[in-house]
């Protein structure tokens, strides 16, 4: 009776843990409501907006990548993987020094921007992989590729709005990359200093009213509210004056209807990349309008720029608790005391 029993029970575990295993199988790893990926046996599913992709398991992990947005470059600089990047469109834009210094020593090719790809350079070049926006005037080009054998992912990673879905593309470059191990535990450290960092934003009372972006000819794009700049101002205890809007993307507004906005606004971020404030009002004087510009503070992103290339946009993209930190130090000085801004500079 007691072996009978034995046998039932040691037979429970075993289908037990079997389907346990099964159930982390078919689990997918969620990223976002835009992308998630799972193992399934020899195969490696990916969903990506619309796209869905199935990679064997024996082509991974890639070793060869060309990138086509240099915004997908802080990615691999986090997890030191940047010798697998073996071509890059646009270079300029490029602003990690070591990923510049490959490209000058021909590690790194230049197969051409958004106007023109190289596809010769490209073809030659035999990547494994290609990483690129999916933009669809390039549909030609993309077939183009994919006929010559070279499997091409589309990651729209700027369509994310939550600051922390967009750093955790680095678990899926850490899984492609076979840096899986080193992509989760720098996430997490910095989901974990996010979070730790939205807590000390709440200690203060004051949740000061913030103006975003600039114009741009005769049109002011107005972040949306539910947009990530959006949710970093929130985020770091401030008020944003379009945080009632239920838009993700910028909206575009006259002066009028942003000065309307802003009238409480104290703090003007995002102002692109200007050197002062007399250069902005070379660009638009109606700026003198606004009572934020007088009496208020403004801020750029250009804190750390060299040449066309912006590393707000790069690591910044990846480094969410970083950005945090610059608009907690903006918008409440005294919480952050010792901290020097990263991205952001003071417009004077």
């Amino acid at each position: 009776m007691k072996a009978t029993f034995f046998t039932i029970f040691t037979l429970f575990l075993f289908l037990a843990c079997k389907k346990e295993s099964s159930a982390k199988l078919n689990d997918w790893q969620i990223i976002s409501e835009n992308v998630q990926f799972k193992d399934e046996g020899n195969v490696f599913h990916l969903k990506s907006g619309k796209f869905d992709y199935t990679v064997p398991m024996a082509k991974l992990p890639f070793k060869k990548v060309i990138l086509l947005n240099a915004s997908l470059v802080g990615y691999f600089t986090e997890l030191n993987s940047e010798q697998n990047i073996i071509g890059i469109s646009s270079p300029e834009y490029v602003y990690s020094k070591k990923v510049q210094q490959m490209i000058s020593d021909g590690k790194i090719q230049n197969v051409g921007n958004e106007q023109k790809y190289n596809l010769e350079k490209i073809i030659a070049l035999k990547p494994d992989v290609i990483f690129t926006n999916y933009i669809a005037s390039f549909e030609n080009t993309y077939d183009l590729i994919k006929k010559n054998g070279i499997e091409i992912i589309f990651l729209d990673e700027y369509l994310e709005q939550n600051p922390l879905e967009k750093s955790k593309y680095l678990v899926l470059f850490g899984k492609l990359f076979n840096r899986e191990k080193k992509a989760v535990a720098h996430f997490e450290i910095i989901e974990k200093r996010y979070d730790s960092l939205k807590t000390v934003a709440k200690k203060s009372v004051n949740k000061p009213v913030v103006l975003a972006n600039e114009m741009y000819g005769n049109q002011w794009f107005l972040p949306g509210g539910k947009s990530n700049l959006a949710q970093f101002i929130s985020d770091a205890n401030a008020t944003y004056i379009n945080a009632g809007s239920l838009d993700s993307k910028a909206i575009p507004m006259s002066f009028e209807e942003v000065f309307a906005k802003a009238q409480k606004a104290e703090y003007w971020v995002n102002i692109g990349n200007h050197v002062n404030k007399k250069e902005l009002l070379q660009i638009n004087p109606n700026y003198t309008k606004l009572p934020v510009f007088n009496d208020g503070k403004l801020y750029t992103v250009n804190g750390r720029e060299v040449g066309k290339s912006n590393d707000y946009f790069e690591s910044g993209v990846v480094r969410a608790d970083l950005v945090l930190k610059d608009y907690i130090k903006i918008f409440h000085p005294e919480l952050l005391p010792n901290y020097q801004l990263t991205y952001l500079r003071e417009l004077k």
